[in-house]
């Protein structure tokens, strides 16, 4: 059995660690600071299950959480957390589990046995329960059946085809398996849209023109293409601009 320790903090992992090695002495652990170092080992490490601390710094388990669970065989998640809820009561089942900190040996091991990989609603549930901001940091795709992780904030647009969104960042474009309505209302601080099927990152704009025909287009920082703005947009987008 293979499982992967995620805290921020190294004393809960090194607690962890021993707690495991003590109800399996032939599991083989590795451990993670943070959301990315966790993505960072989870293709060559290839855990059965995830130990997760739901509130860290930067990327926190729950978004972590919802990268992992777009793999085709994602590992099992038990989620620890140090803040109580009542809510909490709604993931004892055998979907998902979550450990109150300080930690038994008992509990960790009826954790282990029923582990079990959660879904995309009770996430949401969880969410609300630890009052932790649904906004993620990173935008994920699966390419060669690992995750690759897009921060936000080098996002230049997103733009709809078909039933996919192309991401288009420094590194080139990916395509993200998410409706772009939905984007654009979690991003919406990041993001404005510039057409019907078009967001664009606000703090990458660099100039707002009127072409010869009349249409306007928006020109990015450090891109070297333009994007049309439909007159349905313009006045958002004008106003948007202006107040940067």
């Amino acid at each position: 059995m293979k499982i992967l320790i995620v805290d921020d903090e190294a004393l809960a992992r090194e607690r962890l660690h021993d707690l495991v090695i003590e109800l399996y002495p032939d599991a083989v652990i590795k451990e993670a600071s943070n959301g990315i170092g966790a993505l960072e080992q989870i293709p060559n490490f290839l855990p059965d299950i995830i130990l997760l601390d739901i509130r860290m710094p930067g990327m926190d388990g729950l978004e972590l959480a919802n990268h992992v669970l777009h793999l085709a065989s994602p590992p099992a998640i038990v989620f620890t957390t140090a803040y109580q809820d009542h809510t909490l009561s709604a993931f004892d089942a055998n979907a998902v589990d979550y450990l109150l900190k300080p930690i038994r040996k008992e509990r960790l091991k009826l954790a282990i046995e029923r582990a079990a990989v959660v879904s995309q609603s009770k996430l949401a549930t969880l969410s609300s329960a630890e009052e932790i901001p649904a906004v993620r940091t990173h935008l994920s795709a699966i390419a060669q059946g690992n995750i690759r992780l897009i921060a936000i904030e080098n996002i230049y647009y997103l733009k709809a085809e078909q039933k996919y969104v192309t991401a288009a960042w420094p590194e080139g474009e990916i395509l993200i398996d998410e409706p772009l309505v939905a984007l654009e209302t979690e991003f919406s601080e990041h993001f404005i849209r510039i057409h019907r099927n078009a967001l664009v990152a606000i703090n990458h704009i660099e100039s707002l023109r009127k072409t010869g025909d009349g249409q306007h287009t928006i020109k990015l920082n450090d891109m070297p293409i333009e994007l049309t703005v439909s007159r349905r947009h313009y006045a958002g987008v004008k106003k948007i601009f202006k107040q940067r």
